[in-house]
């Protein structure tokens, strides 16, 4: 009789156990986050998140910058994402002037930079971190053919160059639009495309992801991927025969940032997600993966990163990126395409 009651107390516990479980996955809300972040962030950002609000639960829809961008352009009819969190802040601001954001200042944003966060009073997106564009080098593969290494951007249309650089393409990558857009900045637009007509003759493809032309140069399969430097950090730490170039006419770079998309039904949960992507805890967590995050005296020194990062940073017009994005893409698109690949 003894054992018998010992039995229906285990499943009585047993049952509350699962009940509660229920309950709890029941109270949950779920919040659709749009992202262009590293596959590697999502995790720790979602767990450092859910240590504070365990009631919300992350769903990701994670691409490349121009796809995301596209989605919820092409979305706006019918918003099915709730908060953008790591986004290009040229991307958000295409949508801010599609009346696509939902304007919140999360708590504590006066302590962010000012110029990681939108300048209206009630700001339509706030800065999360930058990243900056970088030459991923492979030693072996210069050797192998003979390349000395390139030191600036004009470097990279000499001779000895052709067939030996990869880079994104800059209508799915937010990583070759930073490039495209920097390069007309610092160059002038007609001299920006004649630099681009140059160097196209040495490019060997462009690829629809921002990391991947660094990934083959770790592998490889090529000696030049203009990338971004936190992929090439990335992979010279796990031990590739990278060396990370930091052209000296200046880097092109964009603001990852954070916003609310108009329309959600989840504004409580959206509002408390804003709130901590501008924490000092978040910026922290940024900076193990970029040198220069929106909170000031966070950043600390990151392996492989030039320790001026925040200098060879040009002065990006971010409104100007906006503004002419399409017609930037659209003109990019009809001169070197050709070379991009399969989607």
């Amino acid at each position: 009789m003894k054992l018998v009651n010992q039995i229906k107390l285990v499943a009585l516990g047993l049952t509350g156990s699962m009940v509660l479980a229920a309950s709890v996955a029941q109270a949950q809300t779920e919040l659709k986050v749009y992202t262009a972040l590293e596959t590697e962030q999502l995790k720790p950002y979602a767990k450092a998140f859910n240590e504070q609000y365990p009631d919300i639960k992350i769903k990701w829809v994670r691409d490349s910058t121009g796809i995301v961008t596209a989605k919820l352009l092409a979305e706006k009819n019918n918003p099915q994402a709730d908060v953008v969190w790591g986004l290009a802040a040229t991307s958000l601001l295409v949508l801010k002037e599609q009346n696509m954001l939902q304007p919140y200042a999360p708590k504590g944003i006066e302590m962010l930079s000012p110029k990681f966060r939108d300048a209206d009073a009630n700001p339509s997106w706030v800065g999360m971190d930058a990243w900056m564009g970088a030459l991923c080098f492979n030693t072996i593969e210069a050797k192998k053919h003979g390349l000395p290494k390139p030191t600036s951007w004009e470097d990279l249309t000499k001779p000895v160059y052709k067939g030996h650089v990869i880079m994104p393409n800059p209508a799915s990558s937010g990583t070759g639009f930073l490039d495209v857009s920097s390069w007309l900045q610092m160059f002038g637009e007609d001299k920006g495309w004649g630099y681009m007509d140059r160097l196209h003759n040495n490019i060997a493809r462009y690829t629809h992801s921002g990391s991947k032309p660094c990934k083959l140069a770790a592998a490889g399969e090529t000696a030049i991927g203009i990338s971004f430097a936190y992929k090439g950090a990335n992979l010279k730490k796990k031990g590739a025969p990278l060396d990370l170039v930091f052209p000296q006419e200046g880097l092109g770079w964009d603001m990852e940032a954070a916003a609310i998309v108009k329309g959600t039904d989840k504004m409580d949960a959206a509002k408390k997600l804003m709130d901590f992507a501008i924490t000092k805890q978040a910026n922290e967590m940024y900076n193990k993966s970029f040198a220069v995050v929106g909170y000031p005296g966070v950043a600390k020194p990151i392996p492989h990163y030039p320790a001026d990062a925040e200098a060879l940073m040009i002065d990006n017009n971010f409104e100007w990126a906006a503004s002419k994005r399409k017609e930037i893409l659209s003109t990019w698109q009809a001169r070197y395409d050709g070379k991009s690949d399969p989607k």
